[in-house]
Order: structure tokens, then C-alpha cells, then sequence
């Protein structure tokens, strides 16, 4: 069962680059006490997800800082994937690039995504939630295929 507005975010390990070395975290650390727009990607470097949704909250960010709102990207890759991808795609600082490797985080939140059968492996649902400290109170899930409702604009217009 997926995670529904109004459920507190799980407690799931999640690894970030820190000092040039995969640091472990947890989603606590990212979530409680905080305002956080928490935006997931099927994977880095991936065409839509490289083209028009990082970028987008990339060109928003600092939207979201002025509200009080930080942001975080998600995919099920590893710490230097996303550090890579970050970088290459000029993220600025303070805009978390959270690495769930082994997907523990997705599968909590239950939106996972078989991509198998394109070689994929297990990745996260395209979506993008809002969160007040560790509650859901915004939940936007992609249909497959899709790019709508996670956008950095449709959070910005959700939590007006």
C-alpha cells in the first residue's frame, strides 16, 4: 500500500554525498521538523527526469527557499550517481540529491516501479509529495509514462 496524505513518512535509510564520500542518513534527518518538497525520478541521467523534471525544480528552487520549503530529489541509484547527475546538472546548493541504492525508502513508501523488463530494475514511481514535518500533507503520483502533476510548478500551485 502506497503512502496517502495525512501518513507520517517512514523511517528508511538514505545515502547522500558528503565531503566527497556516501554518507548515510535517514529519511528522519531529512524530514522531521521540516518543511520538504520531496520530488523522486525513475533514474538519473534518464531523459525526461534529466530534461524537464530536475531542471524544473532546479529554476524553482529558490520559489520553494522563500516559502521555508527545502527540496529533495530522489532516485533508486547509488550516492555517486546523484552526485554526478547534480553536479552536471548545476544543482544548487541546498538542494538534496538523496541516493535509496537499495530502494528501502521507495519500497516504504510503497512507489516502487518494476522496470525489469527494460533493464531496469526496481525504481521509484515518478512523483513528488509535500511533507510538514514528516506528514504528508501533498502526494503527487505519476500515471507511467507521465509528466504532469510532479512538476516543480504543480507543488508550487499545490502549496500555495
Amino acid at each position: 500500500m502506497s503512502i496517502r496524505i495525512g501518513d507520517r513518512i517512514p523511517r528508511a535509510p538514505l545515502n547522500i554525498m558528503r565531503d566527497g564520500a556516501p554518507a548515510a542518513v535517514t529519511s528522519d534527518e531529512i524530514f522531521n521538523g521540516r518543511k520538504v518538497v520531496l520530488f523522486a525520478v525513475p533514474g538519473a541521467f534518464t531523459p525526461t527526469c534529466s530534461v524537464r523534471h530536475l531542471p524544473g525544480y532546479v529554476e524553482h528552487f529558490e520559489d520553494f527557499r522563500q516559502r521555508g520549503i527545502e527540496v529533495a530529489c530522489m532516485a533508486v541509484n547509488d550516492a555517486f550517481v546523484m552526485d554526478a547527475w547534480g553536479k552536471s546538472q548545476h544543482t544548487p546548493e541546498g538542494l538534496h540529491l538523496l541516493a535509496d541504492g537499495n530502494g528501502a525508502f521507495t519500497r516504504a513508501l510503497g512507489l516502487e516501479l518494476d522496470a525489469t523488463a527494460f533493464g531496469l530494475g526496481l525504481r521509484s514511481q515518478r512523483f513528488a509529495l509535500y511533507a510538514e514535518d514528516a506528514v504528508v500533507k501533498a502526494l503527487h503520483v505519476e500515471a507511467p509514462g507521465e509528466f504532469k502533476v510532479s512538476s516543480a510548478e504543480a507543488m508550487l500551485a499545490a502549496i500555495r
